[in-house]
């Protein structure tokens, strides 16, 4: 059995007892840098063989890890925060099980997503993670492209070189929203820094950031058609030129695509 185990995200002593038992009675432990995981594992007295699994080595360790597997063994899987899989290794691994029958199952824990979202004080109803951003500007504009009209909130992970072009790009693409910078979540400097997007950071950027951003702010006629939009505008005086105009702005359309309610308007 493969067991993908969730590790703290800041303070050592957020991980459960079930995950502490897992990682003692696996036979091996793969982790993201043995450097990174060896002072949790020697914390909770775990001395098991450790062996690296990254992003540059997945395909092949997700091959070894099905052969031992397939011994007998029962393996362990952590990143160097939070749960496996997200924003981490894991994905080439869990297709290799897949495919090869193996089971596996997760011991949950810790999350720097959901633990943010909360910090931030956003509509936590539902929300979509978007993990880190492209590292191309035109990639990144491209990729937020896909998600600007969404009706939640967003939420991010950035790096602290990153922060600063992340929300700039935030802003040309997503336009002005509030939003929360959350960092060293669980840690004794644990810190929150709300502002708008036009505005980024107060503060020079340092350490891991999680970034969310609110949901765009509804406006009074949001929930209208087009065709009530435009019946609306009329109702209030405005000709059927000018009617037009505004809803092809309004909901970015073509103005071809609204000329069939001026017939007998």
């Amino acid at each position: 059995m493969l067991y993908f185990v969730a590790t703290p995200i800041g303070n050592m002593g957020d991980i459960t007892y079930r995950a502490v038992e897992t990682l003692k009675e696996a036979d091996c432990i793969y982790c993201e840098d043995t450097r990174h995981s060896l002072p949790l594992l020697n914390r909770y007295g775990i001395k098991k063989p450790l062996y690296s699994y990254h992003k540059f080595n997945e395909k092949e360790v997700a091959e070894e890890i099905v052969k031992k597997l397939a011994s007998g063994e029962n393996i362990a899987v952590i990143s160097d925060a939070g749960m496996p899989c997200v924003s981490d290794p894991g994905r080439v691994l869990v297709h290799a099980l897949i495919a090869a029958g193996e089971s596996y199952t997760v011991v949950p824990g810790a999350s720097a997503c959901t633990s943010a979202l909360l910090l931030s004080g956003a509509d936590g109803s539902k929300f979509t993670f978007l993990g880190f951003l492209p590292a191309k500007a035109g990639d990144r504009k491209e990729f937020l492209e896909k998600y600007k009209n969404l009706d939640t909130a967003l939420v991010f992970y950035s790096a602290p070189h990153d922060v600063k072009k992340d929300i700039q790009t935030l802003y040309s693409v997503l336009g002005e929203r509030k939003a929360a910078a959350v960092k060293e979540i669980t840690k004794m400097f644990e810190r929150v820094e709300f502002f708008n997007l036009s505005e980024g950071l107060k503060t020079e950027p340092k350490g891991e950031y999680v970034l969310v951003v609110e949901k765009p702010e509804r406006g009074e006629n949001d929930d209208l058609t087009p065709e009530q939009l435009y019946n609306k505008y009329l109702g209030e005086g405005m000709d059927k030129k000018d009617a037009i105009k505004r809803v092809a702005k309004e909901r970015k359309i073509a103005k071809s695509d609204l000329y069939k309610f001026t017939v007998e308007k």
